[in-house]
């Protein structure tokens, strides 16, 4: 399984910033070991960003994202206290949660 997704989340004004760090390998697919042959792809295909259970992000991640990718986002209508859950699915279907409240 995956290490835990470091998120951060404060409020700035009336939004919150958000920072997610995805511990994650993001292989293409294309990329060759020294004997040739090609590493399998194994990267993140979909994710979505929860507040207070309610999703206000749902996306695709395409395949070129780098390994350990961070994601950075505002939004609007959260207050101090807050959770935000981020949730990830991969092309092998390995899924990751991780929660963190707005400081």
């Amino acid at each position: 399984m995956a290490d835990p997704m470091k998120i951060r989340a404060q409020m700035k004004g009336d939004v919150a910033e958000v920072r997610v760090l995805m511990s994650h390998a993001m292989e293409t697919g294309t990329r060759k070991e020294a004997d040739g042959k090609l590493v399998p792809a194994h990267h993140i295909q979909n994710m979505t960003v929860a507040l207070n259970g309610k999703t206000v992000i749902a996306g695709q991640i395409a395949g070129s994202v780098s390994k350990n990718p961070v994601f950075g986002f505002k939004v609007k209508g959260a207050k101090a206290g807050d959770k935000v859950a981020v949730s990830w699915i991969d092309n092998k279907g390995d899924k990751r949660t991780d929660e963190a409240a707005v400081a």
